[in-house]
């Protein structure tokens, strides 16, 4: 019997279910490398240039602070030492002087004394407690730094004693006033080192008028009261010359001469000792250039029949006066 064979193509293996799959995410892994990679470029770029933008950033913060540091920076040679005075008790005071920089010097006086110097060279900061003399007297405190800025202080402190001498100028003439708790038995002045004077008081307070030697001079004025409590004060004042004055007269008119080494500023007259007749003559006014004024004369004074009077004060350019009166009948 013949056979028939059949004959048809081979069928196609099906594949295995499991390899389909690995194939998927084989697949799958090569793709998603493939973007990672792409991923981790950008990464890496975008990282780049962050890094760099904080850097960037860090730069111009801190060239910002550097510059507005720079404006804001203050330049300290203009500034000047500053001075300050703390009263601790009725009697001291606390000086305290400071400063941004150094200090080069540094004084305090009272008045009529020589400046007593600080320890201050070099240094930033000086305190110094100090007494206050009785009486009425003036602190003066000067301080100067290394960049040649000075200040200067100047206060007056008063201070109750058992004893006070205060002095006052009235022309040519120095004005010693002294009080005392207790009565004050007398009193002695000097001039520079001459010999001492002494003037008795027996009062609770006095009032004396010594006259000022010409030229630059030290008083110093002693006041001892009924205890033999003493106070004592120095003063240094500058003695000036009166003017020289003379009335003199013609038949018909007073003559007025009068003269100062300094220069006279101003005339005072009165004619027959009548307020309504008095007047002033401004001397600076009529003559600008003092050498003008060094010697003056005037005879506008007419003379009339009895009894004339004339009293005339002259000044000088010092505030010191002199006074000269006539009576002159005709």
């Amino acid at each position: 019997m013949n056979q028939i064979l059949s004959v048809e193509p081979p069928k196609p293996k099906k594949e295995n279910k499991q390899n389909k799959q690995n194939k998927q995410v084989n697949y799958m892994q090569y793709n998603n490398s493939k973007n990672n990679g792409g991923r981790i470029e950008i990464e890496k770029i975008t990282k780049f240039f962050a890094i760099i933008l904080i850097i960037f950033g860090i730069i111009m913060i801190g060239s910002g602070s550097y510059s507005m540091y720079q404006g804001t920076k203050v330049d300290t040679t203009d500034i000047k030492p500053t001075i300050s005075v703390q009263e601790i008790s009725e009697t001291e005071l606390k000086i305290q002087i400071t400063h941004t920089s150094t200090l080069q010097k540094a004084t305090y006086n009272w008045t009529g004394e020589e400046p007593t110097e600080l320890n201050a060279a070099g240094k930033r900061n000086v305190e110094q407690t100090i007494e206050i003399p009785t009486g009425e007297n003036t602190l003066n405190i000067y301080a100067l730094d290394g960049n040649g800025k000075e200040t200067n202080y100047s206060k007056m402190y008063s201070r109750q004693g058992d004893i006070n001498i205060d002095f006052s100028v009235d022309g040519a003439n120095l004005i010693v006033t002294a009080s005392g708790v207790n009565e004050l038995s007398y009193m002695t002045y000097r001039w520079d080192e001459e010999e001492e004077q002494r003037i008795d008081i027996n009062a609770l307070e006095t009032e004396q008028t010594i006259e000022i030697p010409q030229g630059q001079h030290t008083i110093t004025v002693s006041v001892v009261d009924v205890n033999n409590t003493m106070e004592t004060k120095d003063q240094e004042v500058k003695g000036v010359m009166k003017p020289t004055l003379n009335i003199g007269r013609t038949e018909t008119n007073f003559v007025i001469t009068a003269s100062d080494s300094e220069g006279l500023t101003r005339m005072e007259v009165r004619i027959d000792q009548d307020e309504n007749q008095k007047f002033s003559i401004d001397l600076e006014r009529l003559y600008p250039n003092v050498d003008d004024r060094k010697e003056f004369t005037y005879d506008g004074f007419q003379l009339h029949d009895g009894a004339n009077t004339l009293e005339v004060t002259v000044y000088n350019v010092n505030g010191v006066s002199e006074t000269a009166a006539v009576l002159v009948n005709k």
